[in-house]
């Protein structure tokens, strides 16, 4: 069986493949750090994040009883993972990489790599399962 063929692992695949291409550009934005007059450089969010919000519905907190809290409703003006303000320090010779920010978004890349891997191992472990073959270890 060919797996690739399955949309889970092509959509896999290919947030696999932007998340390396976004490490690249994050490491070239590190590398130039001390370059006069550049600008740090990220990706467009890919398709991957798209197609989750389409296909996942908002999940709300029951309150099963009236001794529970309440959530708290979120703030829906503000979308926290985009909210930063790129470049929001510029360097006297035009240089705008605050080495903070790009060592947070290389994290962040590397934690999402890193689900992706683990999203594709369990889904493997499935298929091997269901194949009779077990799924254990991955």
């Amino acid at each position: 069986m060919d797996f690739g063929k399955l949309p889970i692992f092509d959509v896999l695949a290919r947030r696999m493949g932007w998340l390396g291409q976004r490490q690249e550009v994050l490491a070239q934005n590190i590398a130039n750090a001390d370059t006069p007059d550049y600008r740090p450089l990220d990706l467009k969010p890919g398709p991957f994040d798209r197609v989750l919000a389409r296909e996942t519905k908002p999940v709300r907190l029951a309150r099963s009883d009236a001794g529970h809290l309440t959530a708290p409703q979120a703030d829906k003006g503000r979308d926290f993972k985009d909210g930063r303000v790129p470049g929001y320090e510029t360097a006297p010779a035009g240089n705008a990489v605050v080495l903070e920010q790009q060592l947070v978004s290389v994290a962040e890349t590397q934690m999402d790599f890193q689900m992706m891997t683990s999203l594709y191992r369990k889904h493997l472990g499935m298929f091997r399962t269901a194949l009779g073959r077990g799924g254990g270890g991955g």
